[in-house]
């Protein structure tokens, strides 16, 4: 394939910099309204290599925000959905798909799968998304993860930071506590948001799997969460 399309990366990065994009492997686990747009932003960055890993398929309540949300979408799974879109950017990519929702022993043996170079955490439910965060860290892999996107309107509140510092956010904290039973109280790289929360804007449910709640949400703030992932990522892989 001719990579012309990279040309403008090239410009502002360098060949060299460029190449360690492009030798890059990065997972990324959950591929909703945020964790989509954190792997497109890194496939048009010229990273060649990412796995994915989502078990949900496109709903109607996802068109407000996510990426892969379209009605011709509706139904599909969404990794299907986003392999397509980032082939269709560099159809040179390798992509290692898994169509699941996990946890437990089953994230571990994704973890085992390769010598990841970052590990991207999109996962909105706090079980597997502590597992995957403290196995991941335990391997020695980089982790960076997504806080709550979720009742917030605010986006010139959104941080990078060490979770140790992280407030004002309920997905935060309860991570915070979840990672010191296991000792972990700080090395672990995560997006959030210092606003606070609309108390307004929250359903209890039992139609959303694995979810207890609802949260309001607004069409730029997952995709700006996604953004900020995938730039902290493409940061720390270029950096001298």
């Amino acid at each position: 394939m001719n990579q012309d399309w990279t040309t403008r990366t090239e410009l502002l990065l360098g060949t060299e910099k460029l190449k360690r994009l492009k030798n890059a492997h990065v997972l990324i686990v959950g591929l909703g309204g945020v964790g989509a747009y954190a792997a497109e932003m890194l496939c048009r960055s010229g990273i060649n290599r990412l796995t994915i890993i989502d078990g949900d398929v496109v709903n109607e309540s996802n068109l407000n925000r996510q990426l892969v949300a379209l009605r011709s979408t509706i139904g599909k799974s969404k990794t299907q959905v986003l392999s397509d879109r980032l082939r269709d950017i560099n159809p040179d990519i390798e992509l290692v798909i898994h169509t699941e929702f996990v946890n437990g022993e089953r994230t571990i043996e994704l973890l085992d799968e390769y010598n990841y170079d970052y590990v991207v955490d999109a996962i909105d439910t706090l079980s597997p998304k502590t597992f995957l965060i403290y196995h991941a860290y335990k391997k020695g892999f980089k982790v960076i993860s997504s806080m709550g996107a979720g009742a917030k309107m605010d986006p010139t509140k959104i941080h990078i930071s060490d979770i140790s510092r992280s407030y004002n956010c309920r997905l935060a904290k309860m991570l915070r506590k979840r990672l010191h039973r296991l000792e972990i109280r700080k090395g672990i790289k995560v997006v959030f948001s210092s606003e606070l929360s609309d108390k307004d804007a929250m359903v209890l449910t039992d139609d959303e799997q694995n979810k207890k709640s609802v949260v309001g949400t607004i069409s730029y703030m997952p995709s700006i969460f996604g953004c900020m992932l995938a730039s902290e990522v493409i940061r720390d892989l270029v950096k001298e």
